[in-house]
């Protein structure tokens, strides 16, 4: 009987161990809380690799910078975490490291890193980075690249672009299933976005590009594919001030996107649940379930911002988001579509 109880306490303490619990600290597996904000995931050899942006320090103002509320940290480069289930995850180190000595170089301390996504390229057999480079006043509006042999890096930093000439914000990339690459962007001051064909390599802007979600002012985009249909969530601009998403569906992703609704439901599904998306995540082996990833950011201590991550399931050709309080990657995946 003994050995029962401790095997059913066991069991119940791993249990609440594969969860993910929206908002709190999460900590690796070496009981640090997790340091990557603004991130993305990279599947590969059954691995997922967690990017993101390494918040610590003191939160300052940016005093010339009146027109919102330009709060920062020191720029600390890009960390990688590994997992086998999304739950727990190991610390791999700094992925690409910021610049300490030169306050001309994009990766300088005094620069802004954000939203690091990394996808691979079987041709080159390079992992490649793409994120938002600025200055702190958020004018430089360009996007970086860099590449490295395996998926922790270290990464080597090539430079950055505004793609043809356009301004580059918050970002995202995106591999097609015929393995072409796209890096989608808030532009023009962050009125509209863009979708811009990468070259072969990935390494470069193409001049196919296609102007979406024109006049919208949207920034923080997230797109995934289901059933050859592309979904794109984004937010709106709000500075670190969270607000309802919206998605925006089409039939290719050089075409037309069609804005829809808000894929949160429930209570503070107005405010995306107190956060801002940054990236979805499919969830491997499951048929319609992804991971909603999004930031609950503290602008007042950039370094105490929590992640929130959600499941999310097309229904009916919507995807939709639910609260849930605590839930684990191997259950669901029952939702009708």
């Amino acid at each position: 009987i003994l050995f029962q109880v401790l095997f059913s306490i066991q069991a119940t303490c791993q249990d609440r161990t594969a969860q993910i619990v929206p908002g709190s600290i999460w900590r690796d597996t070496q009981g640090n809380a997790i340091n990557a904000h603004g991130g993305g995931i990279l599947y590969y050899s059954h691995t997922y690799y967690w990017f993101g942006e390494i918040k610590s320090g003191l939160t300052t103002r940016v005093s010339r910078v009146s027109s919102w509320e330009d709060f920062r940290v020191a720029a600390g480069g890009v960390s990688c975490y590994s997992s086998k289930d999304l739950v727990h995850w190991q610390f791999l180190g700094i992925a690409l490291k910021p610049d300490t000595t030169n306050p001309l170089h994009d990766l300088h301390t005094s620069k802004v890193i954000e939203r690091p996504k990394v996808i691979y390229n079987a041709h080159t057999h390079q992992f490649v980075m793409w994120m938002h480079i600025d200055q702190d006043d958020y004018g430089y509006a360009r996007s970086g690249v860099a590449v490295s042999k395996t998926p922790q890096g270290p990464y080597q930093y090539l430079g950055s672009f505004r793609p043809n000439s356009q301004m580059a914000r918050d970002m995202t990339l995106f591999k097609d299933d015929d393995g072409k690459a796209y890096l989608i962007y808030a532009s023009e001051d962050n009125k509209t976005m863009q979708v811009c064909l990468l070259t072969d390599d990935y390494l470069s802007p193409t001049k196919t590009f296609s102007r979406i979600l024109i006049n919208q002012n949207r920034e923080a985009p997230a797109i995934f594919k289901y059933e050859h249909q592309y979904y794109l969530i984004t937010s709106k601009t709000t500075g670190w001030s969270p607000n309802m998403a919206l998605y925006a569906k089409a039939e290719q992703i050089m075409g037309t996107w069609t804005i829809y609704g808000n894929p949160c439901e429930g209570l503070d599904a107005d405010s995306s649940f107190r956060s801002q998306v940054t990236f979805v995540c499919k969830i491997e082996g499951k048929a319609n379930d992804f991971v909603f990833m999004a930031d609950r950011w503290n602008k007042l201590d950039l370094a105490d911002s929590k992640y929130l991550w959600l499941r999310l399931q097309v229904i009916k050709g919507r995807p939709v988001v639910n609260w849930e309080s605590a839930w684990s990657p191997d259950a669901g995946d029952n939702a009708k579509k």
